[in-house]
């Protein structure tokens, strides 16, 4: 019998919250219904959330705890504390029948935490969950539509692609839309998805890197567009394009990119076949990174990635108060201060 303490890592929030619900499900299954809690571990100590799985309910037979952001366990009394629960549970010569109807659920964005604790978790019970690699996007976005009753032409993929976060719960997201306002047996086109997405969205991470790289403003007006979309993001923080840990992932994402695009161009100018292997396949992406290549050196563009993983680090640790003001730094730092603020980094040759 393997233990109820699972370990779920890694960027890929679609899949990862795939899993985490699919763990629920077959609680419900066993037990009829249980007490659904989520924490953070910015926000809540790892004895609160030992002693909501230790506590024993008159009315639910089972409970499930979702503890994210587990990669700032770290102190040697929590490690011990969740150590002790997760010994109470585990089978042994003098443990024959543990409780099994109390599950934890680890959660990380990051791809590992602490080793003290990994090494508590059985093999079988943990999982990284990395982002798609770019031969997988379009094959998995055009599988979503034919699930849905849909079929979709290959630019207009691409399109979408290039529009939304590279994650399967965004993805579903925005595409979504396409199933409400289209019916059963459509091919969406091109002119399909400028109509659906590129007018009508809402604000997200992209518009918000495209703002930062708009090379027709100055700096100044870049500055002052960039903080108008943020606060636009943070006000549907509700939603999970608008948390704070979306928005940096998604900037991640861009600067990653805009590091390869550096890296292409060392050699020259890449043509179109090697742009679009590398994700950057339209017209429009490809002004987009041009004009960030002129703005930010590739030393200035891996000061900025590190610093982006910084300010998720002092989010999470600092606790929700202080992310407005963490984020309105980071777009300053990147824009004004191109990343050199933080940290330095010598330019390849």
């Amino acid at each position: 019998m393997s233990i109820p303490v699972y370990l779920y890592t890694g960027p890929e929030f679609g899949e990862r919250n795939d899993a985490v619900n699919a763990l629920k499900a077959d609680l419900k299954k066993k037990f009829g219904s249980f007490d659904d809690y989520l924490y953070y571990a910015t926000d809540t100590s790892v004895p609160t959330v030992v002693s909501m799985l230790q506590s024993e309910s008159l009315f639910t037979p089972a409970t499930c705890v979702v503890y994210k952001s587990a990669e700032l366990i770290k102190k040697k009394e929590d490690i011990e504390y969740l150590s002790s629960w997760i010994n109470s549970v585990t089978p042994n010569p003098k443990n024959k029948t543990p409780r099994d109807s109390a599950v934890l659920i680890l959660v990380s964005d990051e791809t590992s935490i602490d080793a003290k604790i990994t090494k508590l978790i059985p093999k079988e019970n943990q999982k990284i969950f990395w982002v798609m690699f770019e031969n997988r996007r379009v094959p998995w976005l055009k599988d979503l539509f034919r699930k849905n009753g849909y079929s979709i032409e290959e630019d207009a993929a691409e399109m979408i692609l290039e529009m939304v976060e590279n994650n399967t719960e965004s993805l579903k997201n925005e595409c979504s839309r396409f199933f409400t306002l289209f019916p059963q047996g459509t091919c969406i086109t091109s002119e399909n998805v400028d109509s659906v997405l590129a007018n009508t969205r809402e604000e997200s991470v992209f518009s918000l890197f495209g703002a930062m790289v708009d090379a027709s403003q100055t700096q100044t007006k870049r500055l002052e567009n960039s903080l108008t979309i943020l606060q636009k993001l943070r006000l549907a923080a509700g939603t999970s394009g608008g948390s704070a840990d979306a928005i940096v992932a998604g900037l991640t994402f861009c600067f990653r990119k805009l590091q390869v695009y550096h890296q292409l161009c060392r050699n020259g100018h890449p043509d179109d076949f090697t742009l679009k292997k590398n994700g950057i396949s339209s017209p429009s992406m490809r002004t987009q990174y041009s004009n960030a290549a002129k703005l930010w050196t590739i030393g200035q563009t891996m000061a900025i990635i590190s610093m982006l993983s910084s300010t998720v680090m002092n989010i999470r640790s600092s606790g929700t108060a202080m992310e407005e003001s963490y984020l309105e730094m980071l777009i300053y730092s990147i824009i004004v201060k191109k990343g050199a603020s933080i940290q330095t980094y010598q330019d390849f040759e």
